[in-house]
């Protein structure tokens, strides 16, 4: 790393938009620190993608960390609560899913705060969406607004003059949009994971999130290059 390159935590799923985020991180010039969670989801393959997609852009440094949200439950994510499948983009718009993990992205950002904080960095990347996405309370503007807000009040960085930047630059971009980006910044897609109940590694392609993901793909007039169960 450049000693004069600014350093920035990328909150890093594995999935299609912090992927593309890792790599927008990248083209503005940050140093870029990844940090994943293993927080008691219901499959791992997310992670495993994560670990190749850090290594693969050459981030700096990949942290994961390990929180039980699966204790607390409540989610199709974190339990045995089915995962809904085959709802249309009315439906998927409309309300809050059962795959919303309560407070997820607030716990999520909390530690990525902490770890900026001791590296020295005021920049923080994250993917949420508020456009092609399932109606999560924590994926808005006026959520991430609030945070920062709250970062810069309760954090000694943020006390003693140098304010957080968070960063969400996929907010306003549809999903083809967002693949459109990712392409030109040369991303690999095939390495990226967004399946929410997926079987032997395969993406179900009925999920929410495979809905907005294919649609997102024909839109962009590509190929999804990740495997799905049943096709050829």
């Amino acid at each position: 790393m450049n000693r004069n390159q600014n350093k920035a935590v990328i909150l890093l799923s594995g999935g299609l938009d912090s992927t593309t985020v890792l790599a927008i991180a990248r083209s503005r010039g940050f140093a870029c620190y990844c940090l994943s969670f293993r927080y008691g989801q219901r499959q791992g393959i997310e992670l495993e993608r994560a670990a190749a997609i850090a290594q693969g852009m050459r981030a700096e440094q990949h942290l994961i960390l390990r929180l039980d949200l699966d204790t607390i439950g409540g989610s199709a994510l974190t339990s045995d609560v089915e995962v809904p499948k085959d709802r249309g983009m009315e439906e998927i718009s409309s309300g809050i899913p059962v795959t919303y993990v309560p407070g997820r992205n607030i716990i999520f950002l909390s530690h990525a705060l902490a770890w900026a904080e001791v590296l020295g960095a005021s920049d923080i990347f994250l993917g949420i969406n508020a456009v092609d996405y399932s109606g999560y309370p924590d994926c808005r503007p006026a959520f991430l607004e609030s945070f920062a807000q709250m970062a810069n009040l309760g954090t000694k960085a943020g006390s003693t003059g140098s304010p957080w930047r968070l960063h969400a630059p996929l907010m306003k971009l549809s999903k083809k949009e967002i693949i459109q980006v990712g392409t030109q910044l040369g991303v690999d897609y095939a390495l990226t994971h967004s399946c929410y109940d997926p079987v032997q590694g395969l993406a179900c392609g009925r999920c929410d999130a495979c809905t907005l993901r294919l649609r997102g793909f024909a839109e962009a007039g590509l190929q999804d290059p990740v495997p799905y169960i049943g096709a050829s």
